[in-house]
């Protein structure tokens, strides 16, 4: 017969006062951090599971240098999704960010994925696959948002970025384009690597070739983004007749240095980008993209963490939310024989 862990069990084992475990096992102020770490310890051995329910959600937000999301309006949509969707089922929402440069980035990290009451929804977007494995040994329920680990099992909600980024490119094509180029940030986070696998496997189909002096390796701001621009295009022979860029952030700062550099958009160079951030529509051009339902992001992810509760947690669910492209004033059709 297996005993029931509790309270008292660990108590017991450690020497201190029920209160003091209680308090230390719910985070409560009060408990000093090496009585606490003790006490945790002491839970985690004896296999003790909290019987408190979840009462809250936690949307964390995971920072590696703020290239992508200090820059775009695309994460405070999703942001709304989870909050909206949280409070619409009776959660509070608990918003946290951790930067991995943070020295005390780990202590932070112990507490978020140890606390029963809470359940994560973690923002990936700037993780690397070297960053997962404290999130995948996590206490509590956790679903991953925009991100992706070839290595360790998450419930997830992604982004069908490969497909979409293809039908961007093959809309090009459609366009009469041959001569597509791409605008690759330089942070190789995991959706622009596969929104990257969209431009080649079009590409590839089609029998159009890739030049190198094609690609253009560009900042993930703004500001950055357009410098690259200015100083790819001062250097450049050749320019294709249009760019598949990574998102809509790289997508106007390479646009304005097109410019400047007395290139066309789209009478030149065509441009297309990724998410739909509101500024694309008031760009010049307004910006062809592709429209990601941010908020329903938001909302799926909360959704199915919630619904998840209690679940075989060896059964994971990865959910792909559809995009869908969007045609403004960024591309021309060229003349056949022409791009």
């Amino acid at each position: 017969m297996i005993m029931k862990v509790n309270i008292r069990k660990i108590s017991e084992e450690t020497g201190f006062s029920m209160s003091t475990v209680s308090n230390a096992l719910n985070r409560k102020k009060g408990v000093n951090r090496e009585t606490a770490e003790k006490i945790w310890k002491a839970a985690e051995e004896l296999g003790y599971h909290a019987e408190e329910e979840i009462t809250k959600i936690r949307f964390v937000i995971f920072r590696r240098d703020g290239q992508i999301i200090d820059e775009s309006s695309f994460h405070p949509a999703v942001i709304e999704g989870v909050e909206r969707q949280a409070k619409l089922m009776g959660y509070e929402t608990i918003f946290c960010y951790v930067d991995i440069n943070d020295p005390d980035y780990q202590e932070r990290l112990h507490d978020i994925l140890t606390d029963m009451q809470s359940a994560v929804v973690l923002l990936g977007t700037e993780m690397l696959e070297e960053d997962y494995g404290p999130y995948a040994a996590a206490k509590n329920r956790i679903i991953l948002l925009d991100g992706r680990s070839d290595r360790y099992a998450f419930d997830s909600v992604l982004i069908n970025d490969t497909d979409a980024a293809a039908g961007a490119v093959e809309y090009l094509v459609e366009k009469g384009h041959t001569k597509i180029g791409y605008l690759r940030g330089e942070s190789r986070i995991q959706a622009f690597r596969s929104r990257e696998m969209g431009y080649y496997q079009v590409m590839n189909q089609r029998g159009f070739s890739v030049k190198p002096e094609y690609i253009a390796t560009v900042g993930t701001r703004i500001e950055t983004a357009y410098r690259s621009m200015k100083e790819y295009l001062e250097k450049a022979k050749e320019v294709p007749t249009a760019f598949f860029a990574d998102n809509d952030v790289i997508a106007i700062g390479c646009m304005q240095a097109m410019k400047e550099c007395g290139y066309g958009v789209p009478g030149d160079i065509s441009v297309i980008g990724f998410d739909d951030v509101a500024y694309g529509l008031v760009s010049d051009p307004p910006l062809s993209t592709v429209h990601v339902y941010k908020q329903e992001l938001g909302a799926r992810a909360v959704r199915e963490l919630l619904s998840a509760e209690g679940k075989d947690s060896k059964a994971k669910v990865k959910i792909q939310v559809c995009a869908e492209f969007v045609e403004r004033g960024s591309v021309r059709e060229v003349i056949p024989g022409a791009g």
